[in-house]
């Protein structure tokens, strides 16, 4: 049995989708998911849906029972002192349910990464460690989506804003994460790997916007801001005070190189190239 939590989350269910695709039958597949009736499609095609909320850590070793491989999909909570405890209660849930597996998707070089959401997936890391469970962790790089999910508000603006300088950027999509975790989860041969999952090459923001003027034909330009000024854009924005922290100091360390390694691992798991700036930039742009 392979659990997969957070799968109502986009990284989650694309997971969940690829398994099916690559063969794994439903009754095989289960998901832990906050809010069940959210996940009712996929019991209708025969997946166990099982109600497996962070934040209530009593729910969590029921819905990982029997589970021979844990797709362990960190939490999204912006506060990363939330989101270690959150961490802590599943893994320790996965050793009360006796799971076989964990797999976790965690950060890019998430033992020396300077950004600050990376000392949760350290932290995590080491947790799963101490249990002494099998492990295989997939350290993702960014989502293309990050960047291009705003792409057609952005185009009414005729640019994006960011602080991240000439900082390269090698990002993958999140069906290509999504893909890899199925991979793994599915396969046999991973255990105790730590994966660097990322696209098969960088780009920085300024090349972004050309290809989107490319693409567009119109005018698409990035402009560099001051830290200050572009956490005071994402406040005006509605953004949360924690999620705009963490998304400031992302893109400060991104100038230093925090999400720059490119890593053939990615492509390897797949066995295909990943997915590339322009085909990222496409897909966004059929929204439009």
């Amino acid at each position: 049995m392979i659990v997969v939590t957070g799968a109502t989350g986009r990284l989650g269910r694309l997971t969940v989708e690829s398994l099916l695709a690559r063969g794994v039958p439903a009754a095989e597949i289960a998901v832990a998911v906050r809010g069940p009736e959210r996940a009712a499609d996929l019991a209708a095609r025969g997946v166990a849906v099982r109600e497996g909320d962070y934040d209530r850590p009593d729910t969590l070793a029921a819905a990982f029972a029997g589970a021979d491989t844990l797709v362990l999909v960190s939490a999204n909570a912006p506060d990363n002192a939330l989101r270690i405890g959150q961490h802590r209660a599943a893994v320790a849930a996965a050793q009360q349910a006796g799971v076989g597996r964990i797999v976790y998707t965690s950060i890019a070089e998430a033992d020396t990464n300077p950004l600050s959401l990376a000392t949760v997936h350290k932290a995590t890391e080491e947790l799963i460690r101490a249990t002494g469970i099998p492990f295989v962790f997939l350290r993702n790089s960014w989502y293309f989506e990050n960047y291009t999910a705003g792409i057609p508000d952005a185009l009414g603006r005729g640019g994006l804003v960011g602080t991240a300088a000439e900082g390269r950027i090698a990002a993958a999509s999140i069906a290509d994460f999504a893909e890899a975790a199925a991979v793994v989860a599915a396969g046999t041969g991973h255990d105790g790997k730590a994966y660097e999952l990322t696209g098969d090459a960088s780009w920085t923001l300024g090349e972004l916007a050309a290809e989107v003027a490319k693409q567009t034909g119109k005018p698409f330009t990035y402009t560099d801001l001051p830290a200050e000024d572009y956490a005071a854009v994402l406040t005006g924005a509605g953004l949360a005070a924690g999620l705009v922290d963490m998304l400031t100091d992302a893109e400060v360390h991104t100038r230093g190189g925090a999400l720059a390694l490119v890593s053939a691992d990615l492509r390897t798991l797949l066995g295909r190239p990943t997915t590339t700036l322009p085909g990222a930039v496409a897909e966004a742009l059929k929204t439009v």
